[in-house]
């Protein structure tokens, strides 16, 4: 039974750490700020709860288990707003072109 858990967590967090490497690449090589935004926030969250799965599983029984959770927790919710604000301050700052958005709501608000 032992085995089986370990192998589960370990998937769990192998597949979590080529998640956040994959958010790591794409942090790196994409080009403005709004496409940066989209790789830190997505694969990164994803990637961080199959880690903590992993360890959740691999720790059973501890009481540590509940810091992982609120971790995990206060990723999820304030992952979204952190992308919101960078994303409304890249707009901005950086002045993105029209032609890169398929809609553009924040347009009324610059005027």
């Amino acid at each position: 039974m032992t085995l089986i858990l370990d192998v589960v967590s370990g998937a769990f967090m192998i597949l979590g750490s080529l998640l956040a490497l994959t958010a790591a690449v794409g942090i790196v090589r994409f080009k403005d700020t709004l496409s940066r935004m989209h790789a830190a926030t997505k694969p990164q969250v994803v990637g961080l709860i199959l880690v903590l799965t992993g360890a959740v599983i691999q720790l059973h029984g501890n009481v540590d288990i509940w810091m992982l959770v609120l971790v995990g927790l206060f990723t999820v919710l304030t992952a979204p707003v952190i992308a919101h604000m960078v994303g409304r301050v890249a707009y901005r700052e950086q002045g993105t072109t029209d032609a890169r958005l398929v809609v553009n709501e924040m347009a009324e608000d610059q005027e």
